[in-house]
């Protein structure tokens, strides 16, 4: 059996994280729904295991001990973009739009405990099938996986893994399909008329000053050092929670941190941070995460949990319809925008925010620009129902353990 140390299962990784674009690209279905190419490239390796298993064979061993800090990045950088001003560009709609989805996310986890009880299973399974997965998407499944397997969750990994892969492919089919419903039946129109030759396109985040740096990589080391600085203070914080017997998973601490000093940065200008620095790095992190974790995984561990994640599953996306459908449309404005804010929060709050976003914009292309929902859908799915939901989690770990 080949053994392979941290550095040659993160160059591993790598490797198939690469096949997995590859893989995204000349597969137009994958592509359509949006399927994470992490995920690809390491099922690819998940499924080799799996296959081996069968044959009696352990062809490799990985060492996994790069993937908690890369985790912690992903979700430090999350923090780093936290920024009150986002919150002031959309005021109210944002708070609201958040609002929803942090109520939905609770609701979820409580109908997913019920579900579990119904098949016989700890109602901490129910949360791993909720917000965990669905809200959170896998990078959170994954992520909270050890503090579920801790709590007596056997396999949380491979049934994370397995619930949000199923939400995202949910998400990605109900959620254009939804908004284009609503407007169609609501006789819903845009506020203004899109040119044909213009293409819609998110709203763009405020950009610090300090992104226009002349020099790059200068600019980069910062974004590195602060993230390492988060990382390193926030496991402080994460072990100061712990020793008041909250459980929180390692990521909480560095992501308050990060929210804390992106926004004194917005109100005194000290630091300097760049925007697209913390992006490219929380990206890089997530992506090398995944795969790193994917491979890792036990597939085998969902033996007989096929038909409560398929009936859990389809009572989830039955909530989130019909909550779309009533009290969202009707709080948002039920208009044009909101219809395709419905559609985004289908896909967000089943899937990903690559979800929502293609759901918007296949809707957009078709029906015209939606300028507020751009704005408010993106940002809440992209990171602030992370806290919120980081949250949410949390207090039900604690409940329920």
């Amino acid at each position: 059996m080949l053994t392979l140390d941290s550095i040659q299962t993160l160059a591993c990784g790598g490797l198939f994280l690469l096949v997995g674009y590859a893989i995204r690209r000349r597969v137009p279905v994958l592509m359509r729904f949006s399927i994470p190419a992490p995920v690809i490239g390491g099922l690819l390796v998940a499924l080799f295991m799996l296959a081996c298993r069968h044959w009696g064979v352990t062809p490799v061993r990985f060492d996994t001990t790069l993937e908690q800090p890369l985790m912690v990045a992903f979700f430090t950088g999350i923090g780093f973009n936290a920024s009150a001003s986002l919150l002031r560009v959309g005021g109210r709609q944002i708070l609201l739009f958040l609002g929803l989805a942090s109520g939905l996310a609770v609701v979820q986890n409580l109908l997913g405990i019920g579900m579990a009880r119904a098949f016989g299973l700890p109602p901490l399974f129910g949360v791993v099938t909720g917000s965990v997965t669905l809200a959170g998407g896998p990078a959170t499944g994954l992520a909270f996986a050890p503090l579920f397997v801790e709590a007596g969750v056997h396999g949380a990994q491979s049934v994370a893994l397995a619930n949000a892969m199923a939400g995202i492919v949910c998400g990605s089919i109900l959620g254009s399909t939804l908004g284009a419903l609503l407007i169609e039946r609501l006789g819903l129109h845009p506020a203004c008329a899109q040119p044909d030759d213009e293409a819609q396109a998110p709203a763009p985040a405020p950009v610090a000053a300090t992104d226009r740096v002349s020099d790059p990589a200068y600019a980069g080391l910062r974004s590195l050092v602060f993230i390492l600085l988060a990382m390193g203070i926030g496991a402080w914080i994460s072990a100061g929670f712990g020793k008041l017997g909250v459980t929180l998973p390692g990521y909480i601490g560095a992501m308050l941190v990060g929210a804390a000093v992106h926004n004194l940065d917005d109100r005194f200008g000290w630091f300097g941070l760049s925007v697209r620095g913390m992006e490219l790095i929380g990206n890089t992190s997530l992506s090398l995460f995944l795969v790193v974790a994917l491979m890792n995984l036990h597939l085998w561990d969902l033996a007989g949990l096929a038909l409560p994640l398929l009936v859990n599953l389809a009572a989830q996306s039955v909530l989130v319809l019909a909550f779309c459908c009533w009290p969202l449309l009707r709080l948002m404005g039920r208009d044009y925008d909101a219809a395709v804010m419905a559609s985004g929060f289908t896909g967000f709050m089943l899937g990903t925010t690559a979800n929502a976003v293609a759901g918007m914009s296949s809707l957009t292309e078709r029906f015209g620009r939606a300028p507020r929902a751009f704005l408010v859908a993106p940002v809440v799915g992209a990171f602030l129902i992370d806290f919120t939901n980081a949250i949410i989690i949390t207090g039900f770990v604690n409940f329920w353990k």
